[in-house]
């Protein structure tokens, strides 16, 4: 019985992440087109997807703000003339619990973007449609590739080379 409790006291305990909450925390919509009076036609746009992430402690132990920016340019892909222009930032506050300090930063990077994506792509397609055009369907983001090249562009920025523990 004594091997049992002393078993369980040394399991670490289980990882927990909780949405608490999210919000838009800054948001644009540009129809371009619109404003300067170009006709629409059979074009079919040139969109470029920008992503960028943050991750900031809260006052509160264990709470983290998240925030996901997106920017989306459209052009027409004859002339490059724009069309459109969205700019997002999507924030999730999350309570993140018995995650190692070593692995907190990826876990806020990756898992915690991951959750919010669904939200964020229906916030994109909504405002594209609403704003005269195509509902926009983003493709699944991989955050894990975009982490790993952050990290990578950093260690090159910096002369080193890239470690392999995310």
């Amino acid at each position: 019985m004594a091997e049992e409790n002393g078993a369980a006291a040394a399991t670490p305990a289980q990882p927990r992440m909780q949405v608490l909450a999210q919000f838009i925390k800054d948001m644009s919509f540009e129809n371009i087109a619109a404003q300067k009076g170009l006709g629409e036609g059979d074009q079919t746009p040139d969109i470029q997807v920008q992503v960028n992430l943050d991750a900031r402690k809260r006052t509160n132990e264990n709470q983290y703000d998240v925030t996901t920016k997106l920017e989306v340019n459209a052009k027409t892909k004859s002339d490059g003339k724009p069309i459109f222009l969205m700019e997002l930032e999507y924030t999730g506050v999350f309570l993140v619990e018995n995650v190692p300090d070593e692995q907190l930063h990826p876990f806020l990077m990756i898992e915690c973007p991951r959750m919010l994506f669904p939200f964020l792509r229906r916030i994109v397609s909504d405002v594209t449609r609403d704003g005269g055009f195509p509902p926009l369907n983003l493709e699944t983001i991989d955050f894990l590739a975009l982490y790993r090249n952050e990290l990578a562009r950093r260690a090159q920025a910096e002369g080193k080379t890239p470690t392999a523990d995310a």
